[in-house]
C-alpha cells in the first residue's frame, strides 16, 4: 500500500511539473530569447550532416511516424490479448488514445509553423508540438513499462528503459536534423507526453488500489494488477 501510494504521489508530481514547464515553454515561444535558442541548435546540428548521418535519421524518423507507431500498437496489443494480458492492452490503448487527441489539440491551439526543412518536403500539420516526440515517448515509455514490470532482473529492467530512452532521444533528434521541427518543438512534444504518461501512470495505480487495496496479486489470465 505504501509503494502505491509513493507511485501515485510520484505520479501527480510528475504531470504538474512537466505542466507547468510545457505553459512555460508555450508562453514564450514567441519570444527573441526562443528564437535564438532554436535558430542556434538547428544551425549547430546542422553543421554536422552528412550523407550517412541523413540516410540514418531519416530511418529512425520513421520509427516515430503515425504509420510505424500504428503499426507497432497493433501488434503489441495482438500480443497482449493473445498472452492474456488485456488490463496491459487497456493501458496501451487509452494512453495513445490520448496522445493523439493531446497532439492535435495543442497543434491546433498553438498554431506554430513550420521552420524551413533542411531535408525532405515540409509537412502539412503545425508545427508545435513534435507528433514524432510526443507519440514516440508516450507509445516506447509506456511499452517499456508494462514489459519492465513483469521481470525481476534489475539488468533487464535496466536495458529496457535504456533501449526506449535511447530511442526516444534519437527520433526527437532526427526531427531536428532533418530540420521539420524546432528543438523547441520537440521538447514541447516530450514535456507534453511526460504530463500525459505520468497521468495515465497516476490513473493506473489509482485504479488498482481500489480494486486491490490489500495487495497486488496476479489476475487468472496471468495479469499483473499493480504496477511494480
Amino acid at each position: 500500500m505504501i509503494h502505491r501510494r509513493t507511485a501515485l504521489i510520484l505520479g501527480v508530481a510528475g504531470m504538474l511539473i512537466a505542466l507547468a514547464l510545457l505553459a512555460v515553454l508555450v508562453a514564450t515561444l514567441s519570444t527573441d530569447s526562443v528564437r535564438n535558442f532554436d535558430a542556434t541548435v538547428r544551425l549547430g546540428i546542422h553543421r554536422w550532416a552528412s550523407p550517412t548521418l541523413t540516410a540514418l535519421a531519416e530511418g529512425i524518423t520513421v520509427l516515430g511516424s503515425v504509420g510505424f507507431l500504428g503499426l507497432a500498437f497493433a501488434i503489441a496489443v495482438a500480443g497482449f490479448l493473445i498472452a492474456g494480458w488485456r488490463p496491459s492492452a487497456i493501458v496501451l490503448a487509452w494512453t495513445m488514445a490520448g496522445a493523439i487527441v493531446l497532439e492535435n489539440a495543442m497543434k491546433y491551439a498553438v498554431h506554430r509553423p513550420r521552420p524551413d526543412p533542411f531535408f525532405g518536403a515540409e509537412p502539412e500539420s503545425y508545427s508545435f508540438p513534435s507528433g514524432h516526440a510526443l507519440l514516440s515517448l508516450c507509445f516506447y515509455c509506456m511499452l517499456a513499462q508494462l514489459f519492465a514490470e513483469r521481470t525481476r532482473s534489475l539488468v533487464a529492467r535496466a536495458t529496457i528503459w535504456t533501449t526506449a530512452a535511447l530511442l526516444i532521444a534519437a527520433i526527437g533528434f532526427s526531427r531536428i536534423y532533418l530540420g521539420v521541427h524546432y528543438p523547441t518543438d520537440v521538447i514541447g512534444g516530450y514535456l507534453a507526453a511526460a504530463m500525459w504518461v505520468s497521468a495515465a501512470a497516476s490513473i493506473r495505480t489509482w485504479s488498482c488500489s481500489r480494486r486491490q487495496p490489500t495487495g497486488g496479486t496476479r489476475s487468472r489470465a496471468g495479469e499483473h494488477d499493480t504496477p511494480p
